[in-house]
């Protein structure tokens, strides 16, 4: 793999990792997942989970790490709307 791979494959994993960022601040701030999609961040963690096993099947870091990532704070959404939903 030649450098702009890499840096691409890291920055599309960046992107689309910390996009969720905003929305699960919004959540652990005001409690409120109301507006919230249940089945689809059920969904999404289900996809999410698969991708990563794929990225550890591949050994491929940018894949393995925004999808650990985005697990994590996607199921922080989902949490939070069980929780207080």
């Amino acid at each position: 793999m030649d450098t702009l791979q890499i840096v691409i494959g890291y920055m599309a994993a960046g992107l689309t990792t910390f996009s969720f960022l905003p929305q699960v601040i919004k959540v652990w701030r005001t409690r409120s997942t109301r507006d919230v999609s249940l089945s689809m961040f059920l969904v999404l963690c289900c996809g999410v989970s698969l991708w990563l096993a794929y990225g550890l099947m591949l050994g491929d870091w940018p894949m393995i790490l925004a999808n650990a990532m985005t697990l994590a704070l996607a199921s922080t959404v989902v949490y939070f709307k069980i929780r207080h939903g």
